[in-house]
């Protein structure tokens, strides 16, 4: 039996399992809202404005892991959700957006409020597309969810991967790098098992701050521009860096050809265009980051590293990033005060010097999460993202 495009609208989120939806009203979208009223399956938040409402979805998302669902009308509606979702875009946040269009006859031709969205977001966006037929919505709708979760392999070529742990067994000073795609697949646990099993120290972007707790002894600190000295230094004399889950950016990497100049890179990541685009490395594995991990707890045997940790602490406490705790208070002295009263906590943070003292000195856990604009450094992410973390984790 066919039913009408806004109920067929509604059950396929129903579907897909939303709870939440973020949603600013407007008039080409009117139908959807008056149909979304009457469930309660969804629970319908209303901003004050569409940037506002995109980053409380990827608040939701990156706390919950789950996808982020946003609805706005079109033209302004559409294009104030643009830096959002080049946001998302960059960290990777799982997001659907729905926009609203003009009627198809008018499309074309300059009518009130009609923005070509589809052109607008399709470098920003995995899939962008308008839809021209009733009968193609579910599809499309199913089609949308299922590349917001995945839409990349999540298979790994175990020959390549078993190349990857010989080298890892072989090395004298083995570095793993953790970046923000840890975080994204939730594979937290499987990198400390990983890392423990191996006995291997562990450096983060700033993105992948968290992946491996900030107190786990084995844990270095941030590498990069933002990063401590004896991170940075590690990376300059490792003689193998493995890599799971980061796009190697300027941030990481400063002057390409200075860094890690001593090391073989093994760079595991789930999206194919980023191995080898800013480090060229020397072995590529294209798989989800838990995928690989399950794999490489099951060979991991701990290697001799006594003496390169000793040499990283010695590192760190010839150069520690620290504040003067003589002249008054200090960012740090923040920091290490929300550390010590606020155990179990989402920390959002905007863009800017406190985003990077946050990154530096907060201590997180696997009870923890921190949640920042990271490819895009977008300022405005902050307070709407964590209004999204506060629907997505009460």
């Amino acid at each position: 039996m066919d039913i009408t495009g806004r109920k067929l609208f509604v059950k396929a989120l129903e579907e897909e399992g939303v709870d939440t939806i973020f949603a600013y009203p407007g008039g080409t979208v009117t139908d959807l809202f008056d149909e979304l009223y009457k469930t309660n399956s969804i629970n319908l938040v209303l901003p004050r404005h569409e940037q506002g409402l995109i980053h409380e979805a990827e608040g939701y998302a990156k706390s919950t892991g789950k996808v982020g669902v946003c609805l706005v009308t079109s033209g302004p509606g559409a294009t104030n959700t643009v830096t959002g979702l080049a946001d998302a875009h960059y960290d990777n946040v799982p997001l659907v957006c729905f926009t609203g269009q003009v009627p198809l006859p008018l499309i074309g031709n300059d009518a009130f409020q009609e923005v070509d969205i589809v052109g607008i977001t399709r470098n920003i966006t995995k899939y962008s597309v308008t839809v021209r037929d009733r009968k193609d919505l579910g599809k499309i709708i199913k089609m949308a969810f299922h590349i917001a979760r995945t839409g990349k392999p999540d298979t790994v070529h175990v020959g390549q991967l078993k190349r990857a742990y010989k080298m890892l067994k072989s090395a004298k000073k083995p570095l793993i790098l953790a970046g923000g795609g840890i975080n994204v697949a939730r594979a937290n646990e499987n990198l400390r098992r990983f890392a423990e099993a191996e006995n291997v120290p562990v450096v983060t972007t700033i993105m992948g701050k968290g992946a491996i707790p900030t107190t786990h002894p084995l844990y270095v600190g941030n590498c990069g521009m933002h990063g401590k000295y004896a991170a940075n230094k590690a990376v300059s004399e490792c003689d193998l860096l493995f890599s799971i889950g980061t796009r190697f950016n300027d941030r990481i990497t400063g002057d390409l050809n200075e860094f890690a100049p001593k090391a073989k890179i093994v760079h595991i990541d789930v999206d194919t265009a980023s191995i080898s685009r800013n480090v060229v490395v020397d072995v590529p594995i294209v798989a989800d980051a838990n995928v690989a991990l399950d794999k490489l707890n099951e060979w991991a045997e701990p290697i001799k590293t006594a003496e390169w940790q000793k040499q990283i602490k010695a590192w760190d406490e010839e150069n520690p990033l620290g504040m003067r705790r003589d002249k008054g208070m200090t960012p740090q002295m923040i920091m290490e005060h929300i550390n010590k009263n606020y155990k179990d906590a989402i920390y959002v943070t905007d863009v800017g010097q406190h985003q990077m003292w946050a990154t530096q000195y907060l201590e997180l856990d696997s009870n923890s999460q921190l949640l920042t604009s990271g490819g895009l450094g977008t300022m405005g992410f902050g307070l709407p993202a964590a209004i999204g973390a506060t629907f997505g984790r009460p």
